[in-house]
């Protein structure tokens, strides 16, 4: 382990001194490229010190107690390596999940959709209930959240909300969003008391930057037309929403959010670059998924993934089997340890995978 350390700290200057280079300096691709590679392996540098200086310390020890003929010496010796030798394991298990192969598209913002499902009213009220949920989490992040399109429910919430999250690692911590969330509960509307079972789908796609994916204007089409719901007077008066079709794929991305063309514009095509990129990571997940015995990141949208029932209090993961008892929490944006475990379940599957593969 320590070769394949050394390796990546030999890697770890050698990006520190191109950052500086003039090479990178000129050309904005490289720079955010060699930043992202060096933030990404100093973790696993910072770890690698530790455990290299612990490593050492163990080998004089044991030299100590094997040559040294000072008896005081040797105690010492013995009483370091009882000291250091249960750190061992540990540090290696973690220095072992840091050198799993990260996600490139881990570190970029995220573009969240929401679509009301089955349950009709009751389904757009949970969609507006999952938009809140996810805006408390990315405010106890200090992300930020921007609003592209919305089309709300007759009696209130949602039938489908575009919204982006920027911040460090947003699509990293959000992609195991991805999939049909299940709401039990009794409705407003319902006289009888009886829970009814309503779903709203999220999807979560990495917000593409220009360089990852290439868009000629010659392939675009733009539609223009009038704004609906709030908005002030201008809605329904100017032709400021935009629709965007890519021709060759036929992937459609809107937004009406703004007053200006202009900046409706740019939020549309964030989402279509976004939408485009999403469908080549979408292969890579799906062929992942075929050498993957439990699938915990999303290649499957259709999958049911979350139950929230409200008589029990109850969340209930269902690709982990893992229930909280704090459904009052986990609405108002406390859902970072159901994110925590999906990590660590996707980590011991990939583990897994490189021991078999090993």
């Amino acid at each position: 382990m320590l070769d394949k350390l050394e390796a990546i700290n030999v890697r770890y200057i050698e990006v520190e001194k191109l950052i500086s280079s003039a090479n990178a300096m000129n050309d904005m691709k490289i720079y955010i490229q060699l930043s992202k590679e060096y933030k990404d392996l100093d973790p696993i540098i910072k770890i690698f010190k530790i455990y290299k200086n612990i490593m050492s310390n163990i080998s004089e020890a044991k030299e100590i107690v094997s040559s040294s003929t000072d008896a005081e010496m040797k105690e010492m010796a013995k009483m370091e390596l009882d000291e250091l030798l249960p750190k061992v394991n540990p540090i290696e298990e973690e220095i072992k999940v840091l050198l799993i192969p990260k996600d490139p598209a881990d570190s970029k913002n995220a573009v969240m959709e929401i679509r009301a499902g089955s349950g009709g009213d009751e389904a757009s009220l949970f969609a507006g209930d999952l938009f809140k949920m996810y805006s408390a989490f990315a405010q106890s992040k200090g992300w930020s959240t921007d609003l592209v399109d919305i089309a709300e429910g007759t009696a209130g919430g949602y039938k489908e909300i575009i919204f982006n999250i920027s911040g460090d690692d947003v699509y990293g911590q959000l992609k195991f969003e991805s999939g049909v969330h299940r709401v039990q509960r009794v409705p407003q509307t319902e006289t009888q008391g009886r829970v009814h079972t309503s779903a709203a789908s999220v999807i979560v796609l990495p917000e593409a930057e220009e360089f990852d994916v290439e868009l000629k204007t010659s392939d675009i089409r733009k539609d223009t037309y009038c704004s609906s719901g709030p908005g002030g007077q201008s809605v329904n008066t100017t032709y400021s929403a935009v629709r965007l079709t890519h021709v060759p794929t036929g992937v459609v991305a809107q937004c009406q959010d703004q007053k200006s063309q202009h900046k409706n514009y740019d939020k549309a095509l964030k989402v279509l670059r976004s939408r485009i990129y999403e469908i080549e990571l979408q292969k890579k997940l799906e062929e992942d998924a075929k050498h993957r015995k439990t699938m915990v990141s999303s290649g499957d949208r259709s999958a049911k993934i979350r139950t929230y029932n409200y008589p029990q209090g109850r969340v209930t993961e269902h690709r982990i089997g893992l229930t909280k008892y704090n459904l009052q929490a986990v609405t108002g944006g406390d859902i970072q340890e159901f994110i925590d475990e999906l990590q660590l379940a996707e980590n011991a599957e990939k583990l897994k995978e490189g021991t078999s593969n090993g």
